[in-house]
């Protein structure tokens, strides 16, 4: 469950490299984003001489979460942090690689890119 205040690794090479979560899209007002929920992000890390730079407001899309994902086949998944995958307003990935798992659930809100680039899936 990531509300606003949120830090967040970054999990792929845009430059970023931990984010803060300021907005959740979707609903006015909703209280948490969950795996694959788009939110509005500030940089807070950045590696130098990249395209995107610190204090850069940008939109990312949730891929791993503290908290437990329940699928409908009873299997529960929980990683070890929070991380993000800093997108653009199209919502195709800003970086050329993704690092670590990556779950099924993005399939279904259309994120088939970062899906791709991913190198283990669960």
């Amino acid at each position: 469950m990531i509300q606003p205040q949120t830090y967040l690794n970054v999990a792929d090479n845009s430059g970023a490299r931990e984010l803060m979560c300021i907005q959740i899209i979707g609903a006015s007002h909703r209280r948490y984003a969950h795996i694959g929920d788009v939110i509005v992000a500030v940089i807070k890390q950045a590696v130098p001489k990249m395209s995107v730079e610190r204090s850069e407001v940008v939109r990312a899309v949730i891929v791993r979460t503290c908290k437990e994902l329940k699928r409908d086949d009873g299997m529960i998944i929980r990683y070890d942090d929070n991380a993000a995958v800093v997108i653009d307003q199209a919502g195709n990935p800003k970086g050329t690689r993704v690092f670590g798992p990556i779950p099924e659930e993005l399939r279904q809100v259309n994120f088939t890119k970062i899906i791709s680039l991913a190198p283990e899936v669960l």
